[in-house]
């Protein structure tokens, strides 16, 4: 009944740890599914909402810290970094695209860590040419050696835009057309209104006007059929001054106040200062000077808060960056100090418990070895006692021999002198008779007389016998 019983608990604590194990593992995969629900939700609205992409992020974050989730840790800064650049917020997209990449780095996510020097370097873009194609390039190392295709289309365009900054046109549209076969290849039709607006644009700026029309309605078009409302707000900015290049003023304006309210829904102040000077220069070829005039005013004074805003944003995103490196080697030393303080702890212990295991050894010995002697003091003892009681049964039978060799001598003795006074004491008698049996067959001698003398033979025979007998059973009688 007992063993029934243990039975039944060892069972009941099995199936509660393996239930709660269940518990642990579905709330954590319900976990890593939250974030990467929450981190996709949020990098679609990157175009749309970056507020909204800050948001999610953040949600994505927290829950994924919560939950230990390296890779949603990693990927919530990086798409959260990715808002706060489209609000042009470029110090505090460097700090999240920096954490991102630490983590990224610790799982040794490849993929990951490509797509981080692909937001850097989109971030440089209007900081720093140089930074921009170094990280966009070692990014494309990585996306070609790992064959992602959706990764190396928007290198291309990204890095077509560095050189479309640079003016050199033809270099870009290279870039873009690559980028747009790419896209078009794996049917990602957000990346492809991108590289029709980039293409649209490189052909504005190459003056091939009717090329660049359709290029960027065809993307203005497929932008809001999607909700991408940057797209549209920066696709009409081209197509603004595409129009006002054509001297088609009423088409510029009307696309020109969509394309703001466009901006404004995505916050972006750069787009709605590129606006501004849109509008300048539409007045301006419309000969209203005082309202060109207006506009230019407003253009300088934002220009010079862009700039000074530019040159602060770069010296942080330096600093940060400097920051965040020397944070890294820092948290590098200290996790090699750890694995060195666990190296040795576990060094340190396998020594000690090999000396604990000698020590335990050694005692084991010592006590063997003191049972040993203590059991062969014991048999040593016990040797000695026996050899003692051999000792005392010898004697003893010395003792006893000695007493029946004198006995055995006695006897023997008693013997001879039995044997001697039978030969004498009996032997005569019946000598007697014999001669006496004889004498009457010879009859020599009266009967009567014959039979009085061998009476007295016989008589004398019994008395010897007799007197024998009590010699040999009585011991205190030396002799016949």
């Amino acid at each position: 009944m007992n063993r029934i019983f243990t039975l039944l608990i060892f069972f009941f604590v099995c199936s509660t740890v393996y239930a709660k194990g269940n518990v642990d593992v579905d709330v954590a995969a319900q976990d890593t599914n939250e974030v990467i629900k929450l981190n996709k939700q949020a990098y679609d609205n990157r175009l749309t909402s970056p507020d909204q992409t800050v948001s999610y992020a953040s949600k994505a974050l927290a829950i994924a810290e919560k939950a230990g989730y390296d890779k949603g840790i990693g990927e919530a800064y990086r798409v959260r970094g990715i808002g706060k650049y489209y609000l042009n917020q470029a110090s505090a997209a460097i700090h999240d695209y920096l954490q991102a990449l630490s983590y990224f780095s610790k799982i040794k996510d490849l993929r990951s860590q490509a797509k981080v020097y692909n937001n850097i370097g989109n971030l440089y873009l209007d900081n720093n040419y140089a930074n921009s194609l170094e990280y966009l390039k070692k990014a494309l190392v990585i996306a070609e050696k790992l064959a992602d295709k959706q990764l190396t289309g928007s290198l291309y365009l990204n890095i077509g835009n560095v050189y479309y900054r640079k003016k050199s046109f033809y270099q870009a549209l290279t870039y873009y057309d690559k980028g747009n076969e790419i896209f078009s290849s794996i049917k990602d039709s957000v990346n492809l209104i991108q590289a029709l607006q980039n293409r649209g644009v490189i052909y504005f700026n190459l003056n091939q006007y009717d090329i660049a029309e359709k290029l960027l309605l065809a993307a203005n078009k497929a932008a809001k059929e999607r909700d991408l409302n940057k797209p549209v707000a920066s696709t009409n900015l081209t197509l603004a001054s595409l129009y006002i290049a054509q001297k088609r003023f009423d088409d510029a304006e009307k696309i020109v106040r969509e394309g703001q309210a466009y901006s404004k829904a995505v916050k972006d102040e750069k787009l709605e200062s590129d606006y501004n000077y849109t509008i300048y220069q539409l007045e301006a070829k419309r000969k209203n000077y005082e309202r060109a005039l207006y506009y230019l005013q407003m253009i300088f004074r934002q220009d010079s808060t862009i700039y000074t805003s530019n040159e602060s944003t770069q010296i942080s995103m330096l600093q940060e960056q400097f920051k965040q490196q020397a944070r890294q080697r820092e948290n590098e030393l200290i996790i090699q100090r750890q694995q060195n303080d666990r190296i040795k702890f576990w060094a340190v212990t396998i020594v000690a418990g090999l000396l604990l295991v000698v020590i335990a050894l050694l005692i084991s010995n010592v006590k063997r070895k003191t049972l040993t002697n203590t059991k062969l003091t014991e048999l040593n003892e016990e040797v000695s006692r026996q050899k003692d009681n051999l000792d005392r049964v010898n004697h003893h039978l010395e003792e006893i021999i000695d007493e029946r060799t004198k006995d055995l001598q006695i006897k023997n003795k008693k013997l001879s002198e039995y044997s001697s006074y039978l030969s004498h004491q009996i032997r005569g008698p019946i000598a007697t008779l014999r001669g006496l049996m004889n004498l009457e067959k010879e009859g020599l001698v009266d009967e009567k007389e014959c039979i009085n003398m061998m009476d007295k033979c016989v008589s004398d025979i019994d008395q010897k016998i007799i007197e024998m007998s009590e010699m040999l059973n009585d011991t205190s009688k030396k002799v016949f």
